[in-house]
């Protein structure tokens, strides 16, 4: 398969064939990856619809550049390729399973005398794997019963033939206590283990048939040479069998392999479970979401989620039981949408497993939303606020003995930091450690700007600081004309006590309310900010000090340093070549010469 090249005005000249689409913006970078029965319809489908497109296919088709296919035999084969491309390239408007889990794996090994353990790191070339496992107990579960029927050795040890003819080895306890025929020192021969091995690689595939059938004939053969000891061992692992079995049985032993997949769907997301059954046994049960990209069909979403778990735990299910009708078949996928019976009941079943994955989603969501909402309700009660503050401003100073004064503001939104909208002040109108009047420039700067660029206000404004930081804010407030418009309160730092304009005394908030937690982190985060600011402007003057002493090195040297290298360590560790390509050969000698001869100063 070859890929062909198009440009967006080409696509009526796609061919009407099976096979999958690639969408490139003008940066070249893939952002869509599509499957097509018809390649020029589906295409063409994108770019002639103006009515009942939503505004992401609108926002993609705009950045759409180039279109790349590949023509396939079959529309199941575009699946395949499809899943393949998302996987490996996770392109933006895709739909993608919300699930970055590592699942466990069993490995058989490829080596004389295979052993069989658990991993999570796929290397083809150390041997077969089967998984991966939905649950760690599940594996442990079936990795337990092999064991139990068949001596697998669990040893480190290198059992070639010309190692095991050196008699360097000796048998271990696992010989003794029965889990081990001792291989290491030739008691057990490596086709007879090879003979075990195999029976195991079906149960691990969960195919529980075969192996009943060895161990019945196995039984059956001691029991007709009298040996009926030994027959009562084989019936012991029979039933072991059994049992194991019994545990898992979800429907009628007749049902043959098959898998189930049923989807729920939401205004925003898409809820699929998924069930791999063989020969009556569950062994795979997984539950994933689904985000929605560009307002897909159930039909579309519940074919992508399948193709992609059954790539995943590597599925060769003959028949997919699904619960909702398809406009079209898929050639090459066996859908089932059953009406009656065994298969009916396991739709049930999957189903259930599917609104309750729905329902939990929702109730964590809710949850995490009614705390949200909850505390910042809170803070509106203890404060008496007009409005719930779903948007508060922090402000705080940083000086040290009045040097490098500068200050921070904070913002929160709906109870969490909005990053984007902290700000970082250098104090201009203020000359040595006044933090009144630092509070009053910074306060004033921030809302005449927001008044200028016609921004909504805060619904709280919060001051680092006591009744003297909070009458300097108030002033600011009062010289824009905006000071009534938002509440303003000041918080003291030693007995968390919140100050209102013009009150004397303090409120005090319960010490274990969630709504001065919420004050608490908004001061700290502001307090933080303000110093790491402060830090870096110290640091970055100061060494411009010592710079600036240098012969030959000015401000406006030292500022091309700092702006370049960004650190005082990184210009200490630069090469003379490197300083000698920002400020000049001459000016990097002296500097280099003074960074050599103060090192370890």
């Amino acid at each position: 398969m070859q890929a062909s090249s198009y440009r967006p005005e080409e696509h009526l000249s796609l061919p009407n064939q099976p096979g999958v689409y690639r969408y490139f913006n003008s940066e070249n970078e893939l952002i869509y990856v599509g499957k097509a029965k018809s390649l020029k319809k589906r295409v063409s489908s994108y770019f002639n619809k103006n009515s009942g497109v939503n505004l992401k296919t609108r926002r993609m088709v705009k950045e759409i550049v180039r279109i790349e296919i590949t023509i396939v035999n079959s529309e199941f084969d575009a699946l395949l390729l499809e899943n393949n491309l998302i996987k490996k390239t996770q392109p933006k408007y895709n739909i993608l399973l919300r699930d970055d889990k590592t699942y466990p794996y069993l490995l058989l090994t490829k080596e004389h005398f295979p052993k069989i353990f658990q991993t999570r790191k796929m290397i083809p070339k150390r041997g077969t794997y089967f998984g991966p496992f939905a649950s760690v107990k599940a594996m442990n579960n079936v990795l337990d019963l092999i064991r139990e029927l068949f001596t697998i050795r669990t040893c480190k040890l290198d059992l070639s033939p010309y190692k095991i003819a050196e008699e360097k080895y000796k048998v271990c306890l696992e010989y003794h206590i029965g889990n081990c025929q001792g291989p290491c020192v030739g008691f057990q021969k490596e086709s007879d283990y090879l003979k075990d091995l195999e029976h195991a690689k079906h149960i691990l595939k969960g195919n529980l048939g075969l192996a009943k059938t060895h161990f019945k004939n196995e039984m059956q053969h001691y029991a007709e040479n009298l040996e009926f000891e030994k027959a009562h061992k084989i019936k012991e692992k029979l039933d072991l069998l059994e049992k194991y079995q019994a545990k898992s049985l979800i429907a009628s032993p007749s049902i043959t392999n098959l898998d189930v997949c049923t989807i729920v769907t939401d205004e925003k997301a898409a809820y699929v479970n998924y069930l791999r059954i063989k020969n009556g046994a569950l062994n795979v049960s997984k539950n994933v979401e689904l985000k929605k990209r560009l307002d897909e069909s159930e039909e579309q979403l519940l074919i992508t989620a399948l193709v992609r778990l059954q790539d995943q735990f590597q599925s060769d299910a003959s028949e997919v039981l699904i619960n909702i009708e398809l406009d079209e078949p898929i050639e090459g996928l066996n859908l089932t949408l059953p009406k009656i019976g065994d298969k009916k009941k396991l739709i049930e079943l999957s189903l259930k497993n599917a609104l309750f994955y729905k329902k939990e989603k929702a109730l964590l969501k809710g949850l995490n939303e009614d705390k949200k909402d909850r505390v910042i309700k809170q803070l509106q009660k203890d404060l008496s606020l007009p409005d719930i503050p779903d948007h508060i401003e922090c402000f705080d100073n940083s000086n040290i003995q009045g040097t490098n004064p500068v200050a921070s503001m904070v913002c929160f939104l709906n109870g969490k930091p909005a990053v984007k909208e902290y700000r970082h002040y250098h104090i201009k109108t203020v000359v040595g450690a006044n933090d009144f009047a630092s509070m009053k420039e910074i306060v004033k700067r921030r809302y005449k700007r927001l008044l200028e660029e016609n921004k909504p206000m805060p619904k709280l404004v919060v001051i680092d600081g006591g009744k003297g930081q909070l009458s300097s804010a108030v002033e600011a407030l009062q010289e824009l004309g905006v000071y009534g418009q938002m509440p303003i309160i000041g918080i003291a730092k030693r007995l968390e006590e919140i100050y209102f304009p013009g009150d004397s005394y303090p409120i005090h908030i319960d010490k274990k309310s969630e709504s001065l937690r919420l004050l608490q982190r908004i001061r700290d985060e502001a307090h933080r900010f303000a110093i790491t600011f402060h830090r870096k402007v110290r640091s970055k003057n100061a060494f411009g000090t010592q710079l600036t002493a240098i012969p030959g090195i000015g401000e406006n040297t030292a500022e091309k340093l700092l702006s370049h290298f960004k650190s005082v360590k990184k210009i200490s560790l630069a090469s003379q070549k490197e300083i000698a390509e920002v400020i000049g050969k001459s000016r990097a000698t002296a500097l280099f010469d003074w960074i050599e001869k103060n090192k370890g100063a």
